[in-house]
């Protein structure tokens, strides 16, 4: 539960558990009228050990995680612990060994988990921690480390008709295709030229990872326009527009009636 105090909050935590442990923040809101915003100049954080001996790793909600390498930041392996003076190494799956923690190229931050602060292909594979504490040591689930290796910017985005030429009642499809960041989502719009007259076309979008060689792993992401009964009215410029966090990339095409 919140409390909210004339000079201070309160956050009470009750029936507390392993999963709680993390970081707190908090921050003073500045308010004009009914619109709010954080001030980002008085904030206060504070990291909260929920320690569990059961429990030596921060519980997750799956058995398996993937981490993206990239070579242009640092990459972390969020094997977290619930009791700071455990001892917690980092294993390979295949060939089975300890990854040595140096201190300078991979590091072990009690409140991150192991960061690998330059990383490269020879990175990449199935790794887990295992902690230590006073008893039986602990595994942690397992992370999948895929390279990534994409140029950063907007969308890198193709566009293609089954064809450019169609008959009365063919059926059509626009292929709108992006290849980028593994774990950066693209968003998808249509422009088209039945769109306002309510012309019904079936819109799906999708996404896979695919492996491009080498160890670097790219993500596909496709949006797919159909028009099952082609009409006069129908033929023209079909226009997609896809869009990430860094821009968006507007890309054409036209089906023309036979």
């Amino acid at each position: 539960s919140i409390k909210q105090l004339d000079r201070y909050g309160q956050l009470i935590l009750a029936n507390s558990t392993a999963a709680d442990t993390g970081e707190y923040s908090c921050w003073l809101q500045l308010c004009n009228g009914n619109k709010c915003r954080k001030d980002e100049t008085r904030t206060g954080s504070t990291y909260i050990f929920f320690t569990d001996k059961e429990e030596l790793f921060v519980p997750t909600p799956s058995y398996f995680e993937i981490v993206y390498l990239s070579p242009d930041k640092p990459a972390v392996i969020p094997c977290r612990v619930t009791t700071p003076s455990a001892k917690v190494t980092l294993h390979r799956e295949f060939p089975a060994e300890e990854i040595e923690t140096d201190g300078t190229d991979i590091i072990y931050d009690v409140k991150k988990g192991f960061v690998y602060q330059h990383p490269t292909s020879d990175h990449k594979g199935i790794v887990y921690c295992k902690a230590e504490s006073q008893g039986a040591p602990q595994i942690s689930i397992k992370y999948h480390l895929l390279y990534v290796e994409v140029p950063k910017g907007p969308p890198s985005t193709t566009i293609e008709a089954s064809s450019n030429r169609a008959e009365v009642s063919d059926s059509v499809h626009v292929i709108c295709t992006v290849l980028g960041e593994p774990d950066i989502d693209v968003n998808f719009r249509w422009q088209y030229p039945g769109q306002e007259a309510e012309r019904p076309v079936l819109i799906q979008n999708f996404w896979r990872l695919i492996n491009r060689g080498t160890g670097h792993t790219t993500r596909i992401s496709k949006s797919i326009l159909l028009i099952e009964d082609f009409e006069a009215r129908d033929a023209g410029n079909y226009i997609c527009i896809a869009q990430n966090i860094q821009g968006e990339t507007t890309v054409a095409t036209t089906v023309e009636l036979n």
